[in-house]
C-alpha cells in the first residue's frame, strides 16, 4: 500500500530540494573514492583467521615461557584521533598501542573477558558458515543481544557495559566491523515516518507517521524514499513530535531518536538512509554542550568508535535547532534559560577544542554564544511560547526557509 500524499505544497520543499541537489553535486564528484582507511565488511573466513591467528600468538607466548597479552590500538587519546572532513574522526596509521595483560591485578580480568567472547563469536561465525549453505537464514544463528553473552556468565562479565567494551575492543583489534563479529546489541532507538524496509529475514516492516513508533533495526535490506530525514535527541520530543502529526503534515519524511546517545543499530540506520538515498540529514538538539556533542557523533563519531567511522558517520549532517541564537531570536523567555553549570563549561570548552569545529565556523559562532552568555535551553522552551510552537512553526519556518547551518 502506497503512502498517501498528506504533507504540505511541493514548493514548500524547494529549500530542501535544493539542499538535495548541493549533496547529489558533492556525492557526485567524490563517486569512486575509496577513503584511506574504510573499513569493509570482512567474510566469515577472514574474521576465522583473524581469531586463530589471536590465539595462536598466544599459544606461541606460553611455549616461549612470556605472558600472553592482546595488544590493542589505544582509542582513548585524542593524539591517535585525526580529522578527516570527509569521513570525520578516524584513527591515525600508526597510533600508540595498550597491552591488556593476563598477569596483572588490573587487566587479567578484561583478558579473560575478552578470551571468553572471542571463542563464543568463533563458534558462532562456524554455526553461521553451515547453516547459510541448508536455509539461507543468517539471523537465526547470530548472537542478537549483548545480554546473551552477558546471562552465559555473570561472574565473569560483571556487567552488561563491560560485555559491550570488549566487543569494540574485540572489533578495533581484528580490524573488522562488530557487524562481522555477528554480535548485534538490542535497539534502544526509535524511528518513524515514511519507511518500508526488509529485515535480514525477510520480515517486512511499514513505519507509520502516527503516534506509534517502531524500534530501531538491527539490520535492513530495502527502503522507501522520503524528503528529509530529522534526528531527534530526546525521546521526549521525539514522542511530543509524533503526538503533534508533524511527520504527516511534513510528509514524506523521517524522524528517528537514539534517545540521548546514539547506540550502534541507530548510527548504523542512519549511515544506511544516507548511503541510500542521499537525503537532507538534519539534527534537532538542545541548545546546550552536552546536545551538540550528540550530534557530532552522528556527524563525525566518536573517539571509542574511531576505528570505524566510515561504517558510522555522515559528515553532510546540518544542525536544525535548537540553536543559540534563535534562543535570541526569538525572544525564548528567561524562564526557559539554564545557568550553565561548571561541567557543562568544561564540556563547551571541549567542543571548542575540537578539531572539526575549525570547519564549522557558523558552529563555533552558535558555540561561543552560549559560552558569552553563559546559558543553555532546552528544546522544551520553545512550548514558552506556545505548546505547539515546535511542530506547528519553528520546524516548518527552519525546513522551508533553509534555517540550518
Amino acid at each position: 500500500m502506497a503512502f498517501a500524499p498528506m504533507g504540505p505544497e511541493a514548493s514548500f520543499f524547494d529549500a530542501l530540494d535544493r539542499h538535495r541537489a548541493s549533496l547529489l553535486a558533492m556525492v557526485t564528484r567524490g563517486a569512486g573514492e575509496t577513503p584511506a582507511g574504510a573499513t569493509r565488511v570482512a567474510s566469515s573466513s577472514e574474521v576465522l583467521t583473524a581469531i586463530e591467528n589471536i590465539i595462536q600468538d598466544i599459544i606461541k607466548s606460553l611455549a616461549r615461557n612470556e605472558v600472553p597479552a592482546f595488544t590493542i590500538d589505544n582509542r582513548s587519546s585524542w593524539e591517535n584521533i585525526m580529522f578527516d572532513d570527509s569521513v570525520g574522526l578516524r584513527m591515525i596509521p600508526r597510533c600508540t598501542t595498550r597491552k591488556i595483560r593476563s598477569d596483572s591485578p588490573k587487566s587479567v580480568k578484561k583478558f579473560a573477558l575478552i578470551l571468553k567472547i572471542l571463542s563464543m563469536i568463533y563458534k558462532l561465525i562456524q554455526s553461521d558458515t553451515y547453516a547459510t549453505k541448508r536455509s539461507n537464514v543468517h539471523s537465526v544463528l547470530t548472537l542478537h543481544l549483548h545480554r546473551d553473552i552477558y546471562y552465559t556468565d555473570i561472574q565473569l562479565f560483571g556487567n552488561q557495559a563491560a560485555v559491550d567494551s570488549a566487543i569494540d575492543d574485540i572489533s578495533c583489534m581484528l580490524k573488522v566491523p562488530r557487524r562481522s563479529l555477528h554480535v548485534l546489541s538490542t535497539s534502544k532507538g526509535l524511528i518513524a515516518g515514511n519507511l518500508r524496509y526488509m529485515e535480514e529475514d525477510g520480515t517486512r516492516v511499514q513505519c507509520t507517521c502516527n503516534a506509534t513508533a517502531t524500534a530501531v533495526p538491527t539490520n535492513i535490506q530495502g527502503m522507501q524514499h522520503a524528503k528529509f530525514l530529522l534526528i531527534v535527541e530526546k525521546d521526549a520530543t521525539f514522542q511530543r513530535l509524533l503526538d503533534d502529526n508533524f511527520c504527516s503534515r511534513m510528509s514524506p519524511c523521517i524522524m528517528v531518536t537514539g534517545k540521548g546517545i546514539p547506540d550502534l543499530n541507530t548510527r548504523l540506520l542512519v549511515k544506511k538512509l544516507w548511503d541510500t538515498f542521499h537525503i537532507p540529514v538534519f539534527t534537532l538538539v538542545d541548545a546546550d554542550p552536552y546536545g551538540v556533542e550528540i550530534m557530532c557523533i552522528y556527524k563525525y563519531g566518536s573517539m571509542s568508535m574511531s576505528f570505524e567511522a566510515h561504517n558510522l558517520t555522515i559528515p553532510t549532517i546540518r544542525w536544525l535547532g535548537l540553536l543559540p541564537s534563535d534562543i535570541q531570536r526569538l525572544n525564548v523567555p528567561k524562564d526557559g534559560l539554564i545557568a550553565l553549570t561548571k561541567h557543562d563549561q568544561l564540556k563547551l570548552d571541549s567542543l571548542l577544542r575540537r578539531p572539526y569545529i575549525t570547519y564549522q565556523p557558523l558552529w563555533k559562532q552558535e558555540l561561543e554564544m552560549m559560552a558569552d552568555s553563559k546559558m543553555k535551553a532546552e528544546i522544551q522552551a520553545l512550548t514558552l511560547l506556545s505548546s505547539d510552537y515546535l511542530s506547528r512553526v519553528y520546524l516548518p519556518n527552519k525546513l522551508r526557509f533553509g534555517g540550518w547551518i
